[in-house]
């Protein structure tokens, strides 16, 4: 038996999150948790550097919460994703103009994905981050336009999810977890909640 699953596995972990892609990943580990959604402005210091804010964000997204109502073998989990072209944040589009606009810019390009993830119980808090390098192949006016138009990706950092037609045709190679990319840093997370129950 896996001691260190089952050992986990006792925890009632909660996401905050209601990104399907998140909830996707967090249930592939074999953990079981539940979701609660809260909104909360994602401002951050201008002064920040750019590593440092999904970090920050997901540190941020705690105070929409009770922590001092969490039971002891509770683990909230927040997360922030954000995508970084030539030291510049690219948020999520606006509109479907806005996310082809994205997209030509990130066609023939790499770009980095990094996601900030906080765990918080009624007694400590984790915050680490993981970062990935996403190389774009020249997209085609045709393909872009076919895919805002067929997936509509407005609530996605970057104007894509690599998980759809876009991540099929259009990248050539990643550096780093593929996963990190999707939302949530699986290996990672992994890692840092079997430590922070010891």
């Amino acid at each position: 038996m896996n001691n260190r699953l089952k050992n986990l596995q006792k925890y009632n972990l909660i996401l905050a999150s209601g990104s399907p892609r998140r909830q996707m990943l967090l249930d592939g580990l074999d953990l079981s948790f539940e979701i609660k959604v809260k909104s909360i402005k994602e401002i951050y210091p201008p002064d920040l550097s750019i590593n440092e804010v999904p970090e920050y964000l997901s540190k941020l997204k705690v105070n929409a919460y009770n922590v001092e109502n969490l039971k002891d073998n509770d683990i909230l989990i927040t997360a922030d994703t954000i995508v970084v072209l030539k030291g510049k944040i690219i948020g999520k589009p606006k509109s479907k103009t806005d996310a082809k606009e994205i997209l030509q810019k990130l066609s023939g390009n790499k770009h980095t994905v990094i996601t900030g993830v906080c765990l918080t119980s009624n007694k400590r808090q984790r915050v680490f981050s993981s970062s990935s390098r996403v190389y774009f192949r020249e997209i085609s006016t045709q393909d872009i336009d076919y895919y805002v138009e067929e997936y509509n990706p407005i609530d996605k950092a970057g104007a894509y999810g690599i998980q759809e037609w876009i991540g099929y045709i259009a990248i050539e190679k990643i550096e780093g977890s593929f996963y990190n990319v999707m939302g949530l840093p699986t290996q990672l997370l992994y890692e840092e909640l079997i430590k922070f129950v010891e």
